[in-house]
This record gives structure tokens, C-alpha cells and sequence, in this order.
């Protein structure tokens, strides 16, 4: 059976972490103390709200996280952290090419318009991907900056052997819909889980912070459904999802690990309903808006 592209990507992420701790950049990565705004799109910008979560938590200064299109530029930050996988996306270098505020860039093309767009690149080729749908890139640009943070990731690389090799529950393959759920830096990591969902099997799948799950969302919990959480659960909420009948999933594991599984489930999904995880519906690698 031949594996796609998306399979060989996620199953090296383990390797990807390794080599980003191994290579955190001195003197380019945001500073303790600066006032800093992470900014990307799709994926980009989910992985730019748990890294701005985690920063804070670390203690490293104030981090908000926007979309790169509804960025506030006029807003004062020391300096702004790009992330692009392509370094093409049009709202990204538009943002860029209209702040003064010092800027960085995290890309995977170094043959792109990002490398002139910002003031410093950091580039991990080796974590670019053939697939359109991102997963190893998304992962190993978090796992450099959580090293940049201090973080010893020993244990969620190891954790992220563990997801990458055990076999998938059915329940997961075959759910009706997903909830995914998190808590802190956890909940981007929700929502990229979400949508990669979506992305590659085009799942009915949504994320919450998890205590918000149950102002509302949890309505839709049933027999057939899951609700996933990344990370450790509420007290009560595991109870209270099993009484709706729907499956309440929680492995322990890191939650950037938790979300290779996530991948892993997203990608037999896709083969489940004949659809290739490589080129997923009305998606293309970069957006690239005409003007």
C-alpha cells in the first residue's frame, strides 16, 4: 500500500522536535520582557495562540495571538512573530510590509517573499511538507518555541513516538462528530485538531475551551460522538459527557503529541470515505489573494 505524503509527515514528527530543540536560534525568537504579537492564518494561527499562551504562563512577557488579517498593527509591540509555512500568504506579508514594529518570521521556503518581508527569518526546511493539509510544520515550530521558552520537551517527544505508533481506536475512526476541548496553551491545539478534521476528511468536528463546553456545546454530545480533550480534563466534565452516551477520549499523553493522533485519526477518516489526505477539497497550499 503506498503511504501519501500527509502519513510520511506526520509519522516524523518525533525526529522534526528532536532536530528544533536541538536548534533553538539565539537573539531572534522573541525576547523575555517584549510585548509581542503572534500573527498567522489557518493552522499558523492556531499554533501562534497556544504559543502565546505558553509564553505568558512562562512568564516571558504579555503575547496576544490575532489572525493575521484582523491583526491591530497600530497597537504597540515590541515586535510581531510571523508564522508561515509557505511564506507566501498574502495576509501575512501584507501585515508585515505595514508595521514598523520589529518583525520575525518563522517559514519553511527560504525561496519565498517572506525571507526580504521580515526583519529575521527562521527557516525549517526540514520540516516542510508535500501535503497541502500541515501537520509536522505546525508541530515542529511549536516545539522549537516551547524550547525557546526553557521547556525540556523529553517527554512529549516521547509521547509523540507513543501517538505516532499505537493503533487507533475504532470508536475514533468511525464518530459521527468531534468536540475537541482544551484548556490554556491546549485549546489552539483543539481547534488546529478540529481542523484538521475537517480538512482531511471533511468531518463534522468543533473545539471549546473545555469548561466552556458545557455552557452550550455539550448539548450535542451523543451516542456515537466524541468529545476529546488535549490535555487533563475538568473535574466532572468525563462524568458528565458519559451521561450523554457519547465517548469522552483522554489519554494523558503531552497535548502536542495528543494532536498526532488527532492527525492520525483525520487522515483513516479520509481513507474511510475514499478521499486523498494530500489534496483535501477547495484547499491549496497557501492562499494568495489577487488584488
Amino acid at each position: 500500500m503506498t503511504t501519501t505524503h500527509t502519513e510520511a509527515e506526520i509519522a516524523s514528527q518525533p525526529e522534526c522536535w528532536r532536530r528544533a530543540v536541538a536548534n533553538v536560534p539565539a537573539d531572534v525568537l522573541p525576547r523575555r520582557g517584549e510585548r509581542v504579537a503572534v500573527v498567522g492564518c489557518g493552522t499558523s494561527w492556531f499554533i501562534a495562540m497556544a504559543y502565546a499562551a505558553l509564553r505568558e504562563r512562562a512568564g516571558h512577557g504579555e503575547t496576544d495571538a490575532f489572525a493575521a488579517s484582523e491583526a491591530p498593527i497600530d497597537r504597540r509591540y515590541d515586535r510581531v512573530l510571523a508564522l508561515s509555512r509557505s511564506g507566501t500568504t498574502t495576509e501575512v506579508l501584507e501585515l508585515l510590509a505595514g508595521t514598523t514594529t520589529r518583525t520575525t518570521a518563522i517559514t519553511a521556503d527560504p525561496d519565498t517573499p517572506i525571507m526580504t518581508a521580515a526583519d529575521e527569518v527562521v527557516v525549517l526546511d526540514y520540516a516542510d511538507e508535500r501535503s497541502v493539509v500541515q501537520t509536522r510544520f505546525a508541530t515542529t515550530q511549536l516545539a522549537l518555541l516551547r524550547a525557546s521558552l526553557g521547556e525540556d520537551l523529553t517527554q512529549a517527544i516521547d509521547d509523540a513516538e507513543q501517538a505516532v505508533a499505537v493503533p487507533l481506536p475504532e470508536a475514533l475512526v468511525n464518530a459521527e462528530q468531534f468536540s475537541f476541548l482544551g484548556t490554556g496553551w491546549s485549546v489552539g491545539l483543539a481547534q488546529e485538531a478540529a481542523l484538521k478534521m475537517r480538512e482531511a476528511s471533511r468531518s463534522w468536528t468543533e473545539a471549546y475551551p473545555a469548561m466552556e463546553y458545557r455552557h452550550g456545546p455539550i448539548s450535542i454530545a451523543a451516542p456515537g460522538r466524541v468529545t476529546w480533550m488535549l490535555g487533563t480534563a475538568p473535574e466532572g466534565l468525563r462524568a458528565q459527557v458519559e451521561e450523554t452516551g457519547a465517548t469522552f477520549f483522554e489519554s494523558g499523553l503531552d497535548p502536542m503529541a495528543e494532536l498526532i493522533r488527532a492527525q492520525r485519526v483525520a487522515v483513516a477518516r479520509a481513507f474511510a470515505r475514499g478521499l486523498n489526505p494530500d489534496e483535501p477539497m477547495h484547499l491549496t497550499r497557501s492562499v494568495i489573494l489577487s488584488s
